[in-house]
C-alpha cells in the first residue's frame, strides 16, 4: 500500500525531546515500512525516517526562532501533498482539522487521527459542518464531546517493543514526566512526594506559553520542597529510559481530559507502575490495581503510592506488549485503511457511509474547558 503520513511541523519526527504526536507518527511510519508498505512522510527536514521524507520546513517550528506564523508552513505542506497525490493510495493526516476545507481536492481515500483534546466549545460547530470527515480517536474518552462525528475507530498509541528496557526492580524515587502546565498538575505530584517522603524527579519541558505559570506558581513550590524534588528539564533517549525504569512509580496527577497520555505506556514499557488521576483516557489505559492505581484525590494518591509494592512490574510490561506496542497499533490502523479503501467512492459523502463502531462502554465524561483556555499546539 502506498501511504502518505502527514505530520505536524512543530517538532521533528521523532522529536528530540518532548512531542507526543510526532513521536507516535514516527513509530507508526517505521512500523508500516517494516511491514513492507511504501510510506512517504511529510514532516520537517530535521526528521529521521526510513520512509521517503518530504521536507516541508528545514527545522521543526518550535526550535526555529525565525518562524512567526506556523500556519503558513502547514498550508505549504498541504499544497506539496496535493501536487503529489497520484503517488498515494491513502493519506493519513495528523494535523488536527487544518486540512478539512481542502479535502475535496484530494480525490484519494484519507483519514485523520485527532491527537488533541476535543472538549473546546469552538470545535462543536466545526465538526458539525465537516460531519463527513472520517476520523480516528486515540481513546474512547476523547470522543465524548463529539459523539456524532464520523468516527471510524479508536486506535491506542503504541511504542516499539525494544524502545524501553524492562526493569524488574525499579528504584526509590517517584517520577513526573511531561509538560510544565497547569493541567498536568506538577504541584499535585510535589505534594504527594512530600506526604510520602519519597524523592521526586521531574523531567519536563517548559513551553513559552507556560513560562509565567512556572515562574509564578511552581517555582515557589519547588523552593519550599527543597532537595526532595529534582528538576531535570527535558530528556529523551537513554536518559529517559533510565529515568522511567529506575522509578518506584510514575505520578500522572492530571486535571484535564487527557486524550491518551503517552507517558503512561512509556512507564509500563519499563515495568514501572503508574498512579494516575481519573480523567480522560486514564481508566482505559490503566488496569486499576494491576498496572498501578486510578485515583480521585490526593488522599487516594498518597495511599496508592504506599501500595505500589503490590503491583507486579512484569504485568506492567506484559500489558504494554499486549495492548500498546507499535506492531499492534500499525495493524489496527491498517484495518481502517483497508476498510476505507474498499469503498466504491472516495468522495467525502461516501466516506461518511462507513459503518461507525459501536459506542464504547465505560466512557469517561470530559470536563468542559474554560472559555479562556488556549490550545497550545496540536496533540500536546
Amino acid at each position: 500500500m502506498r501511504i502518505a503520513q502527514v505530520a505536524p511541523l512543530f517538532e521533528s519526527v521523532p522529536p528530540s525531546g518532548y512531542g507526543g504526536t510526532e513521536r507516535v507518527v514516527s513509530y507508526l511510519t517505521e512500523e508500516l515500512v517494516r511491514e513492507g508498505h511504501d510510506v512517504t512522510l511529510y514532516a520537517s527536514g530535521d526528521s529521521q525516517t526510513s520512509a521517503k521524507l518530504v521536507s516541508c520546513r528545514p527545522r521543526s517550528l518550535r526550535l526555529d526562532p525565525t518562524c512567526r506564523d506556523p500556519l503558513v508552513h502547514h498550508y505549504l505542506m498541504l499544497e506539496r501533498l496535493f501536487e503529489n497525490i497520484d503517488n498515494y493510495d491513502l493519506v493519513h493526516f495528523h494535523i488536527d482539522y487544518l486540512h478539512f476545507p481542502l479535502t475535496k481536492r484530494l480525490q484519494r481515500p484519507y483519514v485523520s487521527t485527532l491527537h488533541g483534546r476535543l472538549d473546546l466549545p469552538d470545535l462543536v460547530p466545526l465538526y458539525r459542518h465537516y460531519s463527513n470527515q472520517p476520523l480516528i480517536s486515540i481513546s474512547n474518552a476523547q470522543r465524548t464531546p463529539l459523539p456524532a462525528a464520523n468516527w471510524q475507530g479508536t486506535v491506542y498509541h503504541g511504542l516499539p517493543e525494544n524502545l524501553y528496557t524492562f526493569n524488574p526492580n525499579g528504584g526509590k524515587y517517584l517520577a513526573f514526566l511531561g509538560r510544565v502546565s497547569a493541567e498536568k498538575r506538577l504541584d499535585r505530584a510535589i505534594e504527594i512526594a512530600q506526604r510520602v517522603q519519597l524523592p521526586l524527579k521531574v523531567a519536563a519541558k517548559i513551553d513559552p506559553a507556560d513560562q509565567a505559570y512556572y515562574e509564578e506558581v511552581l517555582k515557589p513550590i519547588l523552593r519550599r520542597a527543597g532537595s526532595l524534588v529534582e528538576f531535570l528539564g527535558e530528556i529523551g533517549g537513554r536518559p529517559k529510559d533510565e529515568f522511567l525504569g529506575n522509578a518506584h512509580a510514575l505520578l500522572f496527577p492530571i486535571d484535564w481530559p487527557e486524550p491518551f497520555g503517552l507517558v503512561m505506556i512509556e512507564a509500563l514499557a519499563c515495568g514501572t507502575p503508574v498512579v494516575a488521576y481519573r480523567n480522560g483516557s486514564v481508566p482505559e489505559v490503566m488496569a486499576n490495581g494491576g498496572t498501578g492505581f486510578v485515583v480521585d484525590n490526593q488522599d487516594d494518591a498518597v495511599e496508592a503510592v504506599g501500595r505500589i509494592s503490590s503491583i507486579d512490574r512484569r504485568r506492567c510490561r506484559q500489558e504494554f506488549l499486549e495492548r500498546f506496542s507499535a506492531p499492534r497499533m500499525a495493524r489496527d490502523y491498517l484495518k481502517i485503511y483497508e476498510r476505507i479503501m474498499a469503498m466504491e467512492s472516495t468522495r467525502p459523502d461516501a466516506l461518511a457511509a462507513v459503518p461507525r463502531p459501536p459506542r464504547a462502554a465505560g466512557r469517561v465524561r470530559a470536563k468542559p474547558a474554560a472559555d479562556a483556555e488556549i490550545l497550545q499546539s496540536i496533540g500536546d
